[in-house]
């Protein structure tokens, strides 16, 4: 892996205001000095102005979980690029699996929201990935390819490499179930493949592709070990203050 590993923590609906701001206090203590990781934590909407304060001048970002694909307008209870931008933010996560599945959002729509971000010049971690009825079927493949390639359908090539990817098998999110090293590692090749015959190696290389689902510390290492994965998406372990730091120490050592 040539890539320093980016390790970014999505909080989901959990914790209280002061709990959050604690943890980035504490998180941004913790790694003061060290920088062999890129690191970055996904609070709830509500808590990122807070946050992004605790954390600004350090070396870990600030992302949205989430914003709408148009950047005003009448749209109640949506949260815009631009805000949470305002608020701090340098990265977002868009088409989730908790997203798409629990809230039904489809690809065109993820689509046009990563567009809004790369206007406005937010990061978006772009999240991908199979149930475990379509791993059955043997479809991984086909789903992730239409996945990446609806979700980038027509994105200049320039913005491509801004992106994040990170594939979350569906299957393997909050069920304490995890992909094999070597099985996230095959997803995470052809998704290399798939940027290469459509961008170019270079880059192709340059982006950035996280492995999320049911990441701990206990498995950390064996995860990055693998070539193709550059990073990890971690969810309940984010929340954990001494297990997101041993997953960061554990990404460090690579």
């Amino acid at each position: 892996m040539g890539k320093e590993p980016f390790i970014v923590g999505n909080w989901k609906m959990n914790l209280t205001l002061e709990e959050g701001v604690e943890f980035a206090k504490s998180l941004r203590n913790n790694l003061h000095g060290k920088n062999k990781t890129i690191s970055g934590i996904c609070p709830p909407f509500i808590f990122l102005k807070d946050i992004s304060r605790v954390l600004e001048g350090s070396n870990i970002c600030v992302g949205a979980q989430n914003i709408h694909s148009e950047k005003n307008g009448a749209y109640t209870g949506e949260i815009s690029a631009l805000m949470v931008k305002e608020a701090g933010c340098t990265h977002v996560l868009i088409g989730h699996s908790e997203r798409r599945h629990l809230f039904g959002e489809i690809d065109s729509f993820i689509n046009a929201k990563i567009k809004t971000a790369l206007s406005v010049n937010l990061k978006p971690i772009f999240c991908i990935g199979e149930t475990l009825t379509e791993r059955e079927e043997g479809r991984t493949e086909y789903v992730v390819k239409n996945q990446l390639k609806n979700g980038l359908l027509g994105i200049d090539n320039n913005y491509v490499e801004e992106l994040v990817i990170a594939y979350e098998p569906v299957w393997a999110i909050g069920t304490g179930k995890t992909a094999s090293p070597e099985q996230a590692n095959e997803v995470h090749s052809f998704i290399r493949g798939f940027l290469t015959d459509g961008y170019g190696k270079d880059i192709a290389n340059g982006v950035y592709i996280q492995y999320g689902g049911s990441v701990k510390p206990e498995n950390t290492r064996e995860l990055l070990a693998q070539p193709e994965i550059d990073g990890l998406l971690v969810g309940g372990a984010s929340i954990k203050l001494e297990a997101f730091l041993k997953i960061i120490d554990a990404a460090s050592i690579q």
